[in-house]
């Protein structure tokens, strides 16, 4: 018996196409965008965050230092700086006609901050993030205060999340 002379080049043809994808597919290198390997941890943790001017930025401030550094503080001998400056802004966004006076609205705080590595002093990311978060105002004026001052910590811990993924992003490369 002979063997089809057409079945032989669609078997040569298949075999060349599965190992020229398999080299392919091979030579693929597959990361997570926000790679948290022993590498990224550690230049995280050699990361110093400029001083505080207000509480929302205080509170920034030391979420990603604990993010960062996993709880053990600032560094001793850190390789990067971060510039951070953040606002917050309260705004009213329901009111009631009658006595034109909000009962719900949102807190926006936002931050630019700049990564810079210490020792020739090249900015490695600059960046700006912001994150609403929703507030109900009751009557009572202190319960509005509280009110207002736990939706900035709930945005400052979410923003100190962003500003952590960018620079875990560009300290994993």
């Amino acid at each position: 018996m002979s063997s089809d002379p057409v079945r032989v080049p669609v078997r040569r043809t298949s075999l060349l196409l599965s190992i020229g994808l398999s080299m392919l597919l091979a030579s693929c290198q597959v990361r997570p965008l926000y790679d948290d390997t022993a590498a990224t941890r550690e230049n995280l943790g050699t990361i110093a965050y400029s001083d505080a001017d207000d509480r929302v930025e205080l509170e920034v401030r030391n979420q990603l230092i604990f993010m960062t550094r996993g709880g053990t503080g600032e560094p001793v001998a850190p390789q990067y700086r971060v510039d951070l400056k953040v606002e917050s802004v309260v705004t009213g966004v329901l009111l009631e006609r009658s006595s034109d006076t909000a009962k719900a609205g949102r807190v926006t705080v936002s931050a630019d901050y700049t990564l810079e590595r210490i020792m020739d002093n090249t900015v490695l990311k600059a960046g700006r993030r912001q994150v609403v978060s929703l507030v109900d105002f009751p009557a009572q004026q202190f319960a509005k205060l509280r009110a207002v001052r736990d939706a900035e910590n709930r945005a400052a811990r979410e923003l100190a999340e962003l500003i952590r993924a960018d620079l875990a992003m560009v300290l994993g490369r």
